[in-house]
This record gives C-alpha cells, sequence and structure tokens, in this order.
C-alpha cells in the first residue's frame, strides 16, 4: 500500500440541535472508532446553504464555505437519527401526525446528501438519515406511517424497550448490497419512528422490509456506495454478538478507506479523459456557451462543477464533423464548422482564465494541474473538416489540435468507415499523405470508428503509435466500430493506446450497458495489450455514459472501482493518462515540421 493510504478514513457524523446546540449520542462516534475510522462531527450551522441552478453550491458566506469544506475533509458522511423532516421539502403541506422539524437542519443534511452524491462519497443513513437521503435524491417519505398507510395492519415502529433490544425483524432483498454486508435474509431489528421512506426513486431502491410492507432499507441502483437503513445499529454495539450491526459500520469505513485513497490517486497523477463531445451542445452565443459550462446543469455532461466533483483534470474537447456530402460545398460547410467549434473551445478557456486552461502539450497539463486549474484539449473527430485539402491539417495543428479522428460513420476521402462502403479498401492514396503529413506535424493520428483495413494501413504508414481514443473490445461486444483482439496486439507492438469509451452500444448488445460492463471491456483490453496500452476516453455529450458513469462527476467512482479489484498505483497512472500523453509526447516530439 501506496504511502498516504494506510490512514484512517474520516467519517463525518451529522449532528442534531439539542437544549445546548449540538448534540450526537455517543453510540455513532463509538461504532465508527471500533470500526476502525476517525468520526468528525458535522453540527448544524444556524445558516442554511443556499444553491443556485440544479443545487449548484453558492459560497457566499462562512456557513456555505465551510460546509464545501468539510466535504473535502471526509472521507464518508454517516446521517445520524433525529426529528422529523419538514414535508415542504418535498412539495408536500404538513399532515396532523407530523411531529417536530428543524428546517435548518434539513436543508443543511439535503446540501450534504446532494454534494456527497455528486463527489461519490460513501454514506450510510440510519432512521432519519435514510430518510433524508430518500428525499434528497428523488425519493418521497411518508410523513407518519399510522395515517397514511391504509388497509395496512402495522407494527409498532417506535418501541417502548430498550434501544439494544430488538422489537421486529425485517426482510433482506438476496443480491443486494445490503445483504451481501449482514450476510442474512432476516434481521431482528430495533425501531424507533413514525416516518418512513415510502418511494426511493429512480436513484435509489427497497433491499429490505418488515412484515406490514413498511421500507427498511434503501440502496443505490447506481452502483454507489450509498446505503439508508430504519433501524439503529448503533445502538447494538453493547452486545458482542450482533455482527450484522458491525457489519454495517465496517462496511462504511472500508468504503470510506476506499474512497480516501481513490483521492489519493486523483491528487497525485494526471487524470485525462481523451474524447468528449461536448462542443456539439454549445450555443452560438460564447456567453451562453461560458455560463453553461461553469455552471452544473443537465445540459452536458462535462462542465466545470462535474470535472471538479469527479476530479477530473484534463478533457480532449472534440469538434465533431458529421458525415456529409463530398462537394466543394460539403467540405466548406464542415471546415466552417470545425473551426467555429474549436474557436469556441479556446473562447470558453479565455473566459475562466482563473479555472481553465488551453492545453497543446502533456507539460501544459502537468502546469495547469499545480495551478488548480483544469486543462482543455483540442481534437477534430472525422476528417472530413480537411475534405481533400493536405494544407488544412498545419491549419488545424497551429490552432493546436491534438488529434484527428481520420473518419466517422461513412467512408471520406481518407479512409474507410467501419460502418462505410469498403470504398477505398482501407487508406486511399490521399489518406497516406494524411498520415504522413499528421507525423510531420507532430498531429496524433486516431483510428477510432476506421475499418479493420484503414486500421492496418495506418499502422503500416505511420512513423509514429497510432491512437484509438474511444474504442472497446470486439471479443465482448461485436460492433463494427469495435476493435479485435488481433488488432489490439497490433496497436500494442506499434506502442499505440486504445481508450475504453462508455458508449452503451459499443459495451455490450443486448440490455442496459452499466460500469460493470466498462470495466470488464478494460480488463479483457489490459489481458490482450497490457496495463500500459489501455486509458479511457467517455465520448460524454456523443451519448457516452452509462450506469455508474452517467457524467464527469462520477469519474471518480470508476478510479474506487478500478482498487477495489487491485489495479496498482502505477496500472492508475497510465490508464488514466499517462499512457495516452506518452503516445502524444512521442508524436510531438517526432515532428519534423510546425
Amino acid at each position: 500500500m501506496q504511502e498516504g493510504f494506510n490512514k484512517r478514513p474520516v467519517i463525518g457524523i451529522t449532528g442534531n440541535f439539542g437544549d445546548k446546540g449540538c448534540e450526537l449520542a455517543h453510540a455513532y462516534y463509538q461504532a465508527v472508532l471500533r470500526a476502525g475510522g476517525v468520526p468528525l462531527v458535522i453540527p448544524p450551522y444556524e445558516a442554511s446553504p443556499d444553491e443556485g441552478e440544479d443545487h449548484t453550491p453558492v459560497f457566499a458566506d462562512p456557513v456555505q464555505d465551510a460546509l464545501a469544506r468539510t466535504l473535502d475533509s471526509v472521507d464518508a458522511l454517516l446521517l445520524s437519527g433525529g426529528g422529523d423532516i419538514n414535508p415542504l421539502i418535498l412539495g408536500e403541506e404538513p399532515l396532523p401526525g407530523l411531529h417536530e422539524v428543524c428546517p435548518v437542519r434539513d436543508a443543511q443534511e439535503m446540501w450534504l446528501v446532494r454534494h456527497s452524491y455528486h463527489r461519490q462519497i460513501p454514506m450510510l443513513g440510519i432512521c432519519r438519515g435514510m430518510q433524508v437521503i430518500s428525499a434528497a435524491l428523488g425519493g418521497k417519505n411518508c410523513q407518519d406511517i399510522y395515517s397514511q398507510m391504509k388497509g395496512v395492519t402495522l407494527l409498532k415502529h417506535s418501541q417502548d424497550m430498550r434501544r439494544d433490544a430488538a422489537s421486529h425483524t425485517v426482510r433482506v432483498e438476496s443480491g443486494s448490497l445490503l445483504h451481501s454486508i449482514v450476510g442474512n435474509g432476516t434481521l431482528a431489528v430495533n425501531s424507533f419512528h413514525h416516518q418512513a421512506v415510502s418511494d426511493p426513486g429512480g436513484l435509489l431502491r427497497a433491499v429490505a422490509h418488515s412484515s406490514d410492507g413498511v421500507i427498511e432499507a434503501i440502496e443505490s441502483t447506481e452502483f454507489k456506495p450509498i446505503l439508508g437503513v430504519q433501524w439503529h445499529p448503533e445502538a447494538f454495539f453493547s452486545h458482542a454478538g450482533a455482527t450484522p450491526m458491525h457489519a454495517l459500520f465496517d462496511w462504511l469505513v472500508r468504503e470510506a478507506s476506499l474512497f480516501r485513497e481513490a483521492k489519493e490517486v486523483h491528487a497525485h497523477v494526471i487524470t485525462l479523459d481523451s474524447h468528449e463531445d461536448t462542443p456539439m451542445f454549445f450555443p452560438d452565443s460564447q456567453d451562453e456557451v461560458n455560463h453553461m459550462f461553469t455552471t452544473r446543469t443537465n445540459r452536458v455532461l462535462v462542465d466545470l462543477p462535474k470535472m471538479t466533483d469527479g476530479c477530473l483534470d484534463a478533457g480532449i474537447m472534440v469538434a465533431y464533423i458529421p458525415q456529409g456530402e463530398r462537394t466543394d460545398e460539403g467540405n466548406s460547410r464542415a471546415l466552417a464548422l470545425a473551426e467555429r467549434k474549436l474557436e469556441q473551445i479556446e473562447a470558453l478557456t479565455q473566459a475562466c482564465p482563473r479555472f481553465l486552461g488551453l492545453a497543446r502539450t502533456p507539460d501544459d497539463i502537468a502546469r495547469l494541474k499545480e495551478r488548480g486549474m483544469k486543462a482543455i484539449m483540442r481534437g477534430i473527430e472525422n476528417g472530413y473538416a480537411i475534405g481533400h485539402d493536405l494544407s488544412l491539417l498545419a491549419r488545424f495543428r497551429r490552432m493546436g489540435v491534438v488529434y484527428m479522428t481520420l473518419c466517422h460513420n461513412g467512408d471520406n476521402d481518407i479512409c474507410d468507415s467501419a460502418r462505410g462502403q469498403a470504398e477505398h479498401g482501407g487508406l486511399s492514396e490521399f489518406g497516406r499523405s494524411v498520415v504522413t503529413r499528421m507525423n510531420e506535424l507532430g498531429m496524433m493520428v486516431d483510428l477510432s470508428h476506421a475499418a479493420e483495413s484503414s486500421f492496418y494501413d495506418a499502422l503500416e504508414v505511420s512513423r509514429v503509435p497510432i491512437v484509438c481514443s474511444h474504442s472497446n473490445s470486439k471479443a465482448l461486444c461485436p460492433h463494427p466500430r469495435n476493435l479485435t483482439d488481433d488488432q489490439m496486439r497490433a496497436l500494442a507492438r506499434h506502442g499505440g493506446v486504445a481508450q475504453v469509451t462508455l458508449y452503451h452500444g459499443f459495451l455490450r448488445q443486448e440490455g442496459e450497458a452499466t460500469i460493470m460492463d466498462v470495466l470488464e471491456h478494460l480488463r479483457h483490453m489490459v489481458d490482450v495489450m497490457g496495463p500500459e496500452h489501455v486509458g479511457i476516453g467517455t465520448d460524454f455529450d456523443g451519448d457516452g455514459g452509462v450506469r455508474g458513469l452517467r457524467d464527469a462527476s462520477e469519474l471518480m467512482g470508476f478510479t474506487r472501482e478500478l482498487l477495489r479489484r487491485c489495479y496498482s498505483r502505477q496500472d492508475l497512472q497510465g490508464i488514466w493518462g499517462g499512457n495516452f500523453l506518452r503516445v502524444m509526447r512521442l508524436a510531438q516530439g517526432a515532428a519534423t515540421m510546425r
């Protein structure tokens, strides 16, 4: 284990309002200590955090800044029990059965959950804490089960027995995360509530119920380390034999340790996404572009807040050029579109000099990371942008374009596409000149989307390694866009790199693709080529994104899963950008013309 990874993780525990201010039952922090974590109590501040569009934080006062810095300092979040949740949060009016509420605590904990979710911070919610997780992530709660659950004979869910005594049982769903933790299908639990989760929503699912149908546990549907239980497991720690309850806190601390390690990785390695189609969604107005990218919205999968949450250092934004008619008019439109998108990318970085910088070389990315800034590089997807004019390559290289994908979905003047008609039988003569000229200019040759014949021709012609900026394994998903094992071996022999992508159709032919499919493609590509020839090119905003890796904010979860699978620090450094940047250095270093 690397230096710094063996530190005990910090578990932030939300406190309650008491007669003398912040209040927290000792059982919570005792349970964390026993499991190997360091408890950090987060008091309920007297001021509630404000939020902007789509829960974007507004750090306008010390309280808001303190919350953000607290999340920077913790490795997991434990949401403790307490009073009722204000129904106004969920757009409901209060019912007669509602008990005392604390709007300040509600607002703060909702903020903490949402931003912990964006940052991939592990969470365990207990009783009220489970209900807060549900409310914050789009679920619905029942204000009072005894008046709202009609036609059901309810158990006594607010027991008069000791807190460390079980009063009823719950059924745990087989195959759930909770079941894997506690190891039992039935648990004897305590109960101190009259509110409950009624509908966990799409981001969570119910995984345990009491015999009367009340939801007793929830967990993430997005492969995130999020778990909520309606009972109070911390109260059972006086019972030496209550191992399922111990296991819940052991799980939280393990996940916190993994998250801490992932943060260490991201702090010390350069993380690069080699293919982002975000400029496709840039509006004509540059002011609108700048606002869209600096504000967390649902319009794009890559923006500054998401890059920050996902600890992504750099991205290559491409000017995507759809294949059109190969005429003078069509070529002119393609050129104009490419130049417009490349100019917009540069203008974006100039408008945000505190946070963004335009990078042309690997050293530029390293310098920007040292300054705490995000790096943006530029690429072109589809050589159709140059038509049949070789001189345009130098023009694009002067603009800072680091790679060009030779084709897209359709043959062009350069080569045959994987979705084309095999017009040239691989590279055309013009295409061979394009590859040679790109070598001379220090521009990387990208063979994603290319036909197999074009791939091998480019390997033969290029005097420097080539890349596939967003491609997967054909052995696992027989899509014509994917790479065969023989192609991957040939790519590795020539020193190149293939970047696993998140486009669902390239991950599996049937069913829903998830982060688990991404990890499987990565594993296969590593097995075939070695870890020094594999990376990640998400294809975000080009229909890339799967459950568990839906946008740039979730990329920390990718690192967490790689660590869970015991990839080494060296492997992670290469996969997360080092391999791709090595090829970029070779390509730029071999340039003979500028």
